[in-house]
């Protein structure tokens, strides 16, 4: 004898598809795809209830694309986005791709999504951000004190965002520039008329050294609102401002300094020997490594799970009189 396991069904609601998402960007067939699928499994681990949406260019190869299907990725084509002809090269070239990503605000099957880049790990949930208030721009405010900006007057002059009394804008400078955001991690709202709008301002705005994150920080400077680091932590923040870190705290990881990406990790950049920075690029191992976070084990898991909730919510209203058995299927 068996259930009849289709006449519960009918009394059991599906789940709704959901409005909410996580987005990362991928081009090309190098080693990112393992940023990526490192990313999916971290969001797994952290217990997120929504999915892992990749951006990726026409030149990703098939066999990357299944790779992130089978971690449970839903991955979506995007055309590549380019500055205006003849003027990337005021901007750094391995940053030029990255305007494609502007395509991001055209996905408007979601109401919210939280943009990551691919080599960031997330170590803790961070599904609240999705309740932020709509109508503004999330992202974390980034460091100055790097050498990739010794081209800007903050890091000319010393000042940073991170500790502003430290060393204070000069008037003779001029006006205090706006707060800038890493634009690695960010939560926003997809909008047809913000995407169409970004694509024509980027027609007559010149590129400038960090790309699509200088664009995006001019374009949303009124709305832009910055949350705490923790939830986009720079590894220059462990030796530039570590006054400013509590690091069992920290939430997501952005493995953006130099030879800090775990998947070329070789510790022998400069700070890359520090065991703080081997601690967290262990911590990204340990997930990408674990197989109990593949997507097929933890399918296999919950549908095992949902067998036996079903079994028993089955029991239950055959116990009710409410659902008859049915003979089972003759194997003859």
């Amino acid at each position: 004898m068996a259930l009849n396991v289709a006449a519960a069904t009918k009394l059991m609601k599906p789940e709704n598809q959901p409005s909410r998402a996580y987005v990362t960007f991928l081009a090309g067939n190098g080693d990112y795809v393992k940023g990526v699928v490192g990313l999916a499994k971290g969001l797994r681990k952290a217990k997120s209830k929504y999915p892992l949406v990749v951006a990726v260019l026409p030149d990703v190869p098939e066999e990357h694309r299944k790779i992130l299907v089978d971690q449970g990725c839903v991955v979506r084509e995007i055309e590549p986005v380019y500055p205006p002809e003849n003027q990337t090269q005021f901007a750094m070239a391995y940053y030029v791709i990255n305007y494609s990503k502007l395509r991001i605000w055209e996905f408007l099957e979601y109401s919210k999504l939280i943009y990551l880049d691919g080599d960031i790990q997330v170590f803790d949930n961070i599904d609240h951000l999705f309740d932020l208030p709509n109508g503004f721009f999330y992202a974390v405010m980034d460091c100055f004190c790097e050498k990739t900006w010794s081209h800007t007057p903050q890091f000319q002059i010393g000042y940073c965002q991170q500790c502003p009394d430290k060393i204070q804008w000069p008037d003779h400078a001029g006006p205090k520039p706006s707060l800038y955001f890493n634009a690695g991690m960010f939560v926003y709202e997809p909008n047809l008329k913000t995407y169409r709008d970004l694509l024509e301002k980027l027609k007559i705005t010149p590129p400038t050294s960090f790309a699509e994150q200088d664009f995006l920080n001019e374009y949303f400077k009124d709305i832009y609102k910055p949350i705490p680091n923790v939830y986009n932590f720079v590894l220059a923040m462990l030796w530039r401002h570590p006054e400013n870190v509590e690091l069992d705290k920290v939430k997501v990881v952005h493995y953006c300094a130099a030879g800090s990406k775990p998947w070329r990790y070789t510790g022998e950049e400069q700070n890359m020997d520090r065991e703080d920075i081997k601690m967290l690029v262990k911590k990204w191992w340990d997930i990408y490594d674990d197989e109990s976070l593949d997507y097929r084990n933890i399918v296999a898991r919950d549908e095992a799970v949902k067998r036996a909730n079903l079994e028993r919510f089955l029991a239950a209203l055959f116990e009710a009189g409410v659902v008859p058995y049915v003979p089972a299927p003759s194997a003859a």
